[in-house]
């Protein structure tokens, strides 16, 4: 039996997901934790769509069937691998022809229940855009590169506290160095569809913790207006000395490949200034990475104020330690989080 289901029924549901479009349409973004059984390839899609402008949309049927007809037995395999008890959701662009026909398909061949999206991906597209223009009660964790800011919110995370790692999820931590050790960065299409995944997650009433981030992080962007939300947050600003940073830095890039760390020198060489940049790329041949370290960090410690300018100055908090302990600088947050909260509370 097939049946339509609203984006907004789905999410409240378990129901797998197929997307039935092409593998470049789901890799610019798909719905997560769906499972991509492509009804055509991107080269069999781009010829049926110029067959229907250029000939005819009967025409262009014609052609879909003669690429469909031979992968109808693999559809059925892959989605039964995808579905629950002979249960699943199917989708396609906008729920149209794709997918019915898609889920004709199985309810035909001894599926149980199979639901249609309503509206498709662009239904999915369409309520991101919405959700994301909400008011978010956001906390941001400041401070210059090397803070151990990413280890702090994945502590208070596993504390009780609620938090979402963009960079985690832009797969990208930040700065020229950011790509060193992360997997491929997803489309600012795709990391819209998991931010919206992980705020759906969380209870919104209660505060949500966010790193500091520049508007883009690597190649993807932050949406607009959460950007603005986090630079009208309460930020809590910790201020470790550099050698103490440039430490940390060397624990987590000194075992890097060389080569990448090079490239990521040469991309930020006009900013560092010639010299700086010559000196820096001598530090790495010679590796004497702690003494690179705080050669970046100059620049980087400027780079960051600059940004934090951006901020609204009455709410940044300044939290100064000797330390790079994330326990240590996690409490020390949460100690001015909770004078906060009471400041704001008793309306001060």
């Amino acid at each position: 039996m097939v049946k339509d289901i609203s984006i907004e029924t789905y999410l409240k549901s378990n129901l797998p997901l197929v997307d039935v479009r092409s593998p470049g349409e789901f890799s610019r973004g798909h719905i997560p934790g769906s499972v991509n059984i492509p009804l055509f390839t991107d080269t069999e899609r781009a010829h049926v769509g110029t067959v229907y402008v250029r000939e005819s949309p009967e025409k262009a049927m014609k052609t879909g069937l003669q690429y469909v007809m031979p992968k109808l037995e693999s559809f059925l395999i892959h989605s039964r691998e995808a579905a629950s008890d002979g249960i699943l959701a199917v989708h396609c662009w906008r729920g149209g022809m794709r997918s019915r026909e898609f889920a004709r398909h199985l309810s035909e061949n001894g599926f149980r229940e199979v639901f249609v999206l309503t509206g498709g991906y662009k239904a999915f597209r369409q309520q991101i855009r919405s959700f994301l223009d909400t008011s978010f009660d956001l906390r941001i964790i400041g401070g210059f590169t090397g803070s151990g800011k990413t280890e702090i919110l994945q502590f208070l995370k596993s504390t009780g506290h609620q938090g979402i790692d963009l960079e985690g999820l832009a797969c990208h931590k930040g700065s020229s160095f950011g790509e060193i050790g992360m997997s491929e960065q997803p489309t600012t299409e795709q990391f819209e569809n998991n931010l919206f995944e992980a705020f759906r997650k969380l209870d919104l009433t209660k505060p949500v913790w966010l790193e500091d981030e520049s508007h883009n992080i690597g190649g993807v962007n932050i949406p607009m207006n959460l950007y603005s939300q986090m630079k009208n947050s309460p930020v809590f600003f910790l201020d470790i000395p550099a050698v103490v940073r440039a430490k940390r830095l060397v624990k987590e890039y000194a075992v890097a490949d060389p080569e990448k760390l090079a490239s990521a020198i040469f991309r930020i060489s006009k900013r560092l200034g010639s010299q700086n940049a010559k000196e820096a790329l001598q530090l790495l041949e010679f590796k004497r990475f702690e003494e690179l370290a705080l050669l970046l960090l100059s620049y980087y410690d400027k780079s960051y104020l600059k940004g934090l300018r951006q901020h609204n100055q009455e709410i940044i908090y300044n939290l100064r330690s000797i330390s790079d302990d994330v326990e240590e600088n996690s409490q020390l947050i949460l100690k001015n989080h909770d004078a906060y909260t009471e400041y704001k509370a008793n309306g001060l």
